[in-house]
């Protein structure tokens, strides 16, 4: 099994970068699942505060951008002192929420994604079928200056392999663990709908493949 443990500090947050990148659009590569890494025994728990604790979205369109927040359903980071050995995280994909719309607008837009409006079930996150997502900690890796978390995102029956900068601080009994915004190509996980590269479609019509995510974690041991 793979293990891989590094000491991470808020010195390492909010940084500008650019890893494991596409096109220079913090756009990360989805690559083959890995191990998931393992904890010594010695490891400390910190479960996630889901009231606290959030993934920020946004999704767009040649004509408009669309904004929202999805939630954690529960979640747990391993930590050794101050060294973070492990960790997993389910994500509760029924709590989509959109927060550029109000009213019947957002609704609808939430419906769609979620997939519980009438033959949209599939379209995007089909959450009748599939209610969370996963994602589990493969390793941890410097790249100059900066902290980058490794880990397996399970969104439907698809699962790839992810790298993004982060931060951690800690106070306390509480640790917190946010990243910069970085970009995920839905299409990687077979979401295809309204993409210009899977469909004919009108180009002001297509929805853009990438999804950008920020992630913020509170957790406390």
């Amino acid at each position: 099994m793979k293990r891989n443990f590094l000491k991470i500090t808020g010195m390492a947050a909010v940084i500008a970068f650019t890893v494991a990148c596409k096109d220079n659009k913090n756009e990360v590569n989805a690559v083959a699942e890995e191990d998931a890494a393992v904890a010594t025994a010695e490891a400390v728990t910190y479960n996630v505060d889901v009231a606290s604790s959030n993934i920020a979205w946004v999704g767009s369109k040649p004509t408009e951008d669309h904004t929202g927040n999805i939630a954690l359903q529960s979640g747990m980071i391993k930590v050794n002192g101050e060294v973070v050995e492990s960790g997993e995280f389910i994500i509760d994909m029924t709590s989509i929420e959109v927060t550029d719309l109000e009213g019947e607008s957002a609704m609808n837009l939430k419906g769609h994604l979620e997939g519980t409006l009438a033959d949209k079930e599939t379209d995007f996150f089909n959450t009748p079928k599939y209610p969370t997502a996963k994602f589990v900690v493969t390793g941890l890796k410097t790249k100059g200056v900066l902290t980058v978390l490794e880990g397996n995102l399970t969104l439907k029956d698809v699962t790839k392999n992810v790298s993004f900068p982060v931060g951690v601080k800690y106070d306390g009994a509480k640790m917190m663990l946010s990243s910069e915004e970085f970009t995920i190509d839905r299409t990687d996980w077979g979401i295809q709908y309204g993409s210009s590269n899977f469909t004919d479609i009108i180009a002001n019509k297509a929805i853009s493949d990438d999804i950008k995510l920020t992630v913020n974690l509170v957790a406390t041991k």
